[in-house]
């Protein structure tokens, strides 16, 4: 396997909304006092050259010159700040930016809205929320936690009294917490589908308490469908649509109709996502094994490049894992185009990961499920159309 130094998480995908290109300008229509660009458009472009400048005081100026030209925070937040944090994502992803520059620009953001919300907390007439209490939380190993600090803080400005746990709340934890603070939802945010189970059990556990359950992010699907399959109370597509959502209401569950994590998942009664992941360490060991006979080249790989191969082989055992417990192929399929995608970006043909693919059959091969996806994963991978490549610093065969 071709091995790059990339992050191979699903990056900075921005489920809280998206680029609707209004062009609309901020307060009256006038540009703003002190020369500060007024239409949203250009205030998205003022925005992206300070995080990407690493500039963080300029950002801020940029988002309260908005607020102050009279933008209100949701619109701040959801057509300026969204759009850019996609475009940093997706100029990542395409090779054109570095991890470094991706996290700091997503750490500005970050401590950008704080500000934001400190301001409003302090600003006049600020006070508690009336329209129902919300928890929102990431899964337990989920560590993107910008969009759902985002949809907290739109949630606050429609008037809910809102409880933000951040990133990665360990499962016992939220339902321990949830017990004692008993919101009206909990809204539950995941951008990595390999946290599914996690988000399975989460549900469950929650709405066992009697609290509906909101779920929101790319590991859901960008229709909802992993929700519906976990059996969540609600999904929203984005962080206007949750608000709005939650502004209707969401009945909460019957405490007697709580269901086992596997009620509605009939197929892991083959119990071959449970074989997989409890033998995760051995299929990438011998996966390792059988790339070093199939790619001589892989004999001189350095310490570190092996353990960074190690870490994609694992990558996806993890998402084999995640699709046959949602028995989703589109699961596994989208993965490896998605990492066709950010290989070829960084010169590395797609048609590495084939032999990964060719070797962990050979290891599943008694788990028919499993074969499938690895089949249909070689097909999307063999579909793509050849693209010209040269490798570029620090790729190694």
């Amino acid at each position: 396997m071709i091995r790059t130094s990339t992050d191979t998480s699903t990056g900075t995908n921005a489920d809280t909304s998206t680029d609707t290109g209004t062009e609309t300008r901020a307060g009256t229509g006038t540009e703003p006092k002190g020369g500060r660009p007024g239409s949203v458009p250009e205030l998205r472009t003022a925005l992206w050259r300070a995080v990407t400048a690493r500039d963080e005081r300029a950002a801020g100026q940029v988002v309260f010159g908005a607020l102050d030209s009279g933008l209100s925070s949701e619109e701040v937040l959801l057509d300026v700040i969204v759009p850019v944090q996609v475009r940093v994502g997706t100029e990542w992803a395409a090779g054109r930016i570095s991890v470094a520059q991706e996290h700091a620009a997503t750490a500005i953001h970050d401590r950008v809205i704080a500000a934001m919300a400190h301001r409003d907390a302090a600003g006049p007439g600020a006070a508690a929320g009336t329209a129902g209490t919300v928890t929102v939380a990431c899964v337990d190993g989920e560590w993107h936690a910008l969009p759902a600090r985002i949809l907290a803080e739109v949630l606050r400005g429609r008037g809910h009294e809102v409880d933000f746990l951040g990133a990665q709340v360990p499962t016992p934890h939220l339902v321990a917490h949830m017990h004692r603070t008993a919101p009206d939802v909990l809204a539950l945010s995941s951008s990595l589908p390999t946290r599914l189970p996690a988000a399975h059990t989460a549900i469950t556990a929650v709405q066992a308490l009697g609290i509906p359950v909101l779920a929101g992010g790319a590991a859901f699907g960008a229709d909802g469908r992993h929700a519906r399959l976990l059996g969540a109370d609600a999904w929203a597509p984005d962080a206007r649509a949750a608000a709005d959502l939650l502004g209707r209401g969401v009945p909460r569950p019957r405490p007697d109709a709580a269901h086992p994590p596997v009620d509605g998942l009939p197929h892991l009664t083959d119990q071959e996502y449970t074989l997989i992941v409890r033998g995760k360490a051995r299929l990438v060991r011998n996966t390792l094994a059988g790339l070093d006979a199939r790619l001589p080249a892989m004999r001189a790989y350095t310490d570190t490049q092996r353990e960074r191969t190690a870490e994609d082989v694992a990558h996806v055992v993890d998402f084999l894992s995640a699709a046959l417990y949602a028995d989703d192929a589109r699961l596994f399929t989208e993965f490896l185009d998605w990492t066709a995608d950010i290989l070829e970006a960084r010169g590395v043909p797609a048609t590495v990961l084939r032999p990964t693919l060719v070797v962990l059959a050979d290891e599943v091969k008694d788990f028919p499920r499993a074969l499938r996806l690895l089949e249909r994963g070689r097909a999307v991978l063999d579909a793509r159309p050849s693209r010209p490549t040269t490798p570029g610093p620090g790729i190694t065969v």
